[in-house]
């Protein structure tokens, strides 16, 4: 094994992709992940010429979809000229090499191509690190197949052979790099846990806006805070380093808004791990802005995946508004929805955050929170 520095290949762009999923009895969840899986390849610029579905009780633990289906995607693979199976799920690596085998294509899961978005994304050297962090903690079980193909390339009964050494050679090395970097995090999350106490001591009222990855979070921060500079791109994971901007009240008074990375179905746990210092502004903020867009196919569902990644950040029972964007492209559908949302005692605030649409509506919610669950905390122009 080559002692140069080792991270998953992320450099490779095959020219067309087929997007392959199971169902396992809801065909419109299935088909709105694979809408989605298609959407983040798109981002990657990848293009998708064919989508496979395969319906079974579980996927195959050998191969994901059965060999037969696998024939297939073999088949239309070479016809169609695309070099990229990408499965819309998580792959074990004997899953992942089996696969491979059967079809003779690359293949990715869907964990591969969301860390591909979030490396191109990060900018900051923390942004990097985390990503880093990830990327080798994803790297580790797909290693053990490999010790164990290596392994037998010498050694007998009772010894070890020169491939399992190397592996274990470069797992240890990945582990000290984990351990260095993750020490490097710890003093990053350490300083924002000291800012944020600062701030809670100066009488800051702190709100976080949360939401699926492209419901329009950056989009609304930039709108309310009159700030150009923020970036506010129609792309997915376009933020991924908190930005915190004062929102001032018309009658006086003000708070922090926080934005911060968006969610997704199926976001591998080690990018959750390893961005927990920057989702920490999430989970010891006041209050939550739950964004959601309106217009998208299900937005109710996208909303409940959000709420689910804040039970994992332990911030799923801080007080929140659901903020239903998009209001323009969605048209009466952001009425049932919000209909929908309130007779579920959420709190529902419908606005358009391009245009400014509704948000006296919103800010009025928002200070109606500070004073009815802060009122010892005033809403004062100090950091």
């Amino acid at each position: 094994m080559s002692r140069q520095k080792r991270t998953i290949d992320l450099s490779i762009k095959p020219k067309k992709a087929i997007v392959c999923g199971v169902n396992m009895g809801n065909a419109d969840d299935t088909e709105i992940s694979l809408d989605e899986l298609v959407m983040l390849l798109a981002n990657l610029s990848i293009p998708t010429v064919a989508r496979v579905i395969q319906k079974r009780n579980t996927p195959d633990p050998a191969s994901f979809v059965g060999s037969g289906k696998a024939e297939e995607i073999k088949d239309f693979a070479q016809k169609s000229e695309a070099t990229l199976l990408v499965v819309d799920d998580f792959l074990s690596p004997t899953q992942k090499s089996n696969l491979q085998k059967l079809t003779s294509m690359t293949v990715w899961d869907r964990a591969f191509v969301i860390m591909k978005i979030f490396e191109s994304r990060a900018h900051t050297s923390e942004a990097k690190l985390q990503v880093q962090v990830a990327q080798y903690r994803h790297e580790i079980p797909s290693l053990k197949g490999l010790g164990h193909q290596m392994s037998r390339t010498g050694g007998g009964i009772g010894t070890r052979g020169p491939g399992e050494t190397e592996f274990e050679k470069h797992r240890r090395k990945l582990e000290r790099r984990i351990k260095s970097i993750t020490s490097r995090l710890e003093e990053v999350k350490g300083r924002r846990r000291d800012s944020r106490e600062r701030r809670k001591k100066n009488g800051a009222f702190t709100v976080a806006l949360v939401g699926y990855t492209n419901s329009g979070k950056s989009t609304l921060l930039r709108s309310l805070s009159k700030d150009c500079g923020i970036l506010a791109a129609n792309q997915l994971f376009s933020t991924l380093d908190p930005v915190i901007r004062r929102i001032s009240f018309r009658d006086g008074g003000s708070f922090l808004l926080s934005d911060t990375v968006g969610f997704i179905r199926k976001l591998p746990p080690e990018l959750v791990a390893a961005f927990r210092a920057t989702l920490e502004e999430v989970s010891g903020a006041d209050l939550l802005l739950l964004v959601v867009d309106s217009a998208e196919k299900d937005p109710v569902g996208n909303m409940e995946i959000v709420l689910e990644t804040l039970k994992e950040l332990e911030a799923d029972d801080l007080p929140r508004i659901i903020v239903l964007n998009k209001i323009d492209k969605a048209g009466s559908d952001a009425d049932f929805t919000a209909m929908e949302l309130r007779a579920r005692g959420e709190e529902t605030v419908k606005v358009c955050a391009l245009t400014g649409e509704g948000f006296e509506d919103l800010l009025t919610a928002i200070k109606k929170q500070m004073t009815e669950n802060y009122e010892d905390r005033p809403a004062d122009e100090h950091a």
